[in-house]
């Protein structure tokens, strides 16, 4: 949330910001070991320091945490900072009233830092609105429990696993448990209570460890957004159906609002509605609000208060420039993706010398006896559909089916009959490649996936767009979106004479990630087509939340599991589906 410059306001950002400040303070003292050491020494016997004030990596690692959870305006943050600063302040204003303690400036430093930081938290009561999953208490304690135990567990084992006391026969691994436990806790066991035992000094750190990151497993139980909403209900997508019908021309990637996973947030008049998937507490829409543009803020407005009624960030994958204009309104930033490839059917042609590479690559797969048959879904029988679809699924290059954005995620559904389906079959008759498009508008289509038997030849799928867009007639078809190529800009200006050195170092460093992600190749593919190119946004509030957006983003596409390995650290091919 933007700052309004309201009493409230300014209160939340300075309790913000002096979370910000301790954590900073407490990382730097566990890595700067004097200043680590003066800090200690002046939280001991009869000093204290502010709030949460204490040297050390997990004291810093649990400030921070707080403070981005503060910064998302989250009511459980607020409660809990509440609580421990207010209890802080109560314990701290009954020592001062001992002499011994009140004779130190710095207690009175203290004091009044602390006591700020609690009005702060009053006053910008109202600007932590932000609520939690109700089920995060249950996983919290859940996770409390359960990880503790686990966590407790494991440090035993690595206690027992590292002892180097000579005299370790006279523990047993109940006495390792328990000084392994303690440990974990952050309690500095005496070894005359444990004989027996001794591990090295990193066996204990790594200990402390463990038990950080059990801390910060508990809190973000404790404190996550809101994971999901809930996803399209059958009347949602019936008057999403409707405004595609009124309004669909105006956006190629309309269709995709349909995918059963989005929920969608509608304006007061129904006119507009913008649909979205939350990832990582993030909440991501997809392309341009669908219906009337003069709807759009009437569905915006909405989004964004549910977005910030929950803690989540928001961002836009795909916009228009059109949309983005709108969104803009709305206090979002925009950046420019990359851009869209649209073939006009009536513009298209193979003559020329510019298309020559194109045109023989054409003949050349004619020749070798290849067809292509182009229907409506609804025109395919089912037993049809069924075997597509195992086709389909057989030729998936990996076992997530892709796409966010710009796929559907789904094929054969009885509800998108009006989807085209391209059927490539070799010179025996066999099926060797399939292409799907959605609607886009009455006249219009836009690429939702690509597959091919890998066995087959190459060029097969410029083959198939190419007889689409030759044979456009038989379906009423005038033009066709096909792939998004990202940073499209950059690779062409990036060749041309007199190129800056920033801009070329831009285009070198997107051709080396060319390696594992479409980025050049996908550009070059669609470009043999001489499409009109249409730019494509990104929008969010903060340039701090991109990283984060990146990766929900990712996730959302199907490139990144969670938890897991991005899956683009495996060479991918040009035909998979966007």
């Amino acid at each position: 949330m933007r700052p309004d410059g309201t009493a409230p306001s300014r209160a939340a950002a300075f309790a913000v910001w002096y979370l910000r400040a301790v954590a900073f303070v407490n990382f730097l003292s566990a890595v700067w070991v004097s200043l680590g050491q003066d800090v200690r020494r002046h939280n001991q016997e009869n000093f204290f320091t502010p709030y949460l004030l204490t040297a050390g990596f997990a004291s810093g690692v649990f400030t921070a945490f707080l403070a981005i959870t503060m910064r998302r305006r989250k009511r459980a943050a607020w409660i809990l900072n509440l609580v421990l600063s207010g209890s802080f302040l109560a314990l701290f204003a009954f020592a001062m009233a001992f002499p011994e303690i009140r004779q130190y400036a710095q207690n009175w430093i203290s004091l009044v830092l602390t006591a700020a930081f609690v009005g702060a938290l009053l006053t910008g009561r109202r600007e932590f609105y932000a609520k939690g999953d109700r089920s995060n208490p249950r996983l919290a304690a859940t996770v409390a429990v359960g990880g503790g135990l686990l966590a407790s567990l494991l440090a035993g084992v690595l206690v027992t696993v590292t002892n180097q006391a000579p005299d370790t026969a006279r523990s047993t691994f109940l006495e390792r448990w328990h000084y392994g436990t303690l440990r974990l806790v952050s309690v500095a066991a005496d070894e005359n209570h444990f004989p027996g035992i001794e591990p090295p000094n990193w066996a204990n750190v790594a200990v402390n460890v463990l038990s950080t990151v059990l801390v910060l497993a508990v809190l973000y139980a404790a404190f996550r957004s809101r994971r999901a909403v809930d996803p399209l209900t059958e009347d949602d997508e019936k008057r999403l159906r409707i405004l595609l019908e009124r309004h669909g021309e105006r956006d190629s990637l309309g269709y995709f609002a349909l995918r059963r996973e989005k929920s969608v947030v509608w304006s007061p008049t129904g006119k507009a509605a913008v649909a979205y998937r939350v990832v990582g507490g993030v909440s991501l829409a997809s392309g341009d609000p669908l219906g009337d543009p003069e709807a759009w803020p009437g569905a915006i407005v909405p989004w964004l208060a549910e977005v910030r009624a929950h803690g989540w960030i928001p961002a836009v994958m795909g916009a228009s420039e059109e949309a983005g204009t709108v969104y803009a309104r709305h206090g979002l930033d925009a950046l420019e993706l990359g851009d869209e490839a649209i073939v006009e059917v009536a513009e298209f042609t193979l003559e020329g010398r510019a298309m020559r590479t194109v045109r023989q690559a054409y003949n050349r797969v004619k020749r070798a006896g290849y067809e292509v048959r182009i229907r409506r879904h609804a025109d395919i029988a089912a037993d049809e559909m069924a075997y597509l679809v195992e086709r389909a699924d057989d030729w998936r290059d990996g076992a997530t089916e892709r796409g966010f954005s710009m796929a559907l995620g789904r094929l054969g559904d009885p509800e998108d009959g009006q989807c085209v389906m391209l059927e490539c079959t070799d010179a025996e008759g066999k099926l060797r490649a399939l292409l799907s498009f959605v609607p886009w508008g009455p006249h219009g289509l836009s690429l939702d996936l690509m597959r091919r038997d890998r066995d087959s030849d190459n060029g097969l799928m410029e083959f198939m767009v190419i007889e689409l867009l030759r044979r456009a007639g038989e379906i009423k078809i005038t033009q066709v979106s096909l792939n998004f190529a990202v940073f499209r800009s950059v690779f062409e200006r990036g060749a041309r004479l007199g190129a800056g050195p920033v801009l070329r170092l831009w285009r070198s460093l997107l051709s080396f990630f060319s390696r594992w992600w479409q980025i050049e190749s996908l550009y070059r593919a669609n470009a043999k087509y001489r499409p009109i190119w249409e730019p494509r946004f990104l929008l969010f509030e903060k340039s701090a939340d991109l990283l984060r957006i990146g990766l929900a983003a990712a996730r959302a596409e199907g490139f990144l599991e969670a938890p897991g390995l991005p899956k683009w650290l495996h060479r991918r091919h040009l035909d998979t589906h966007r």
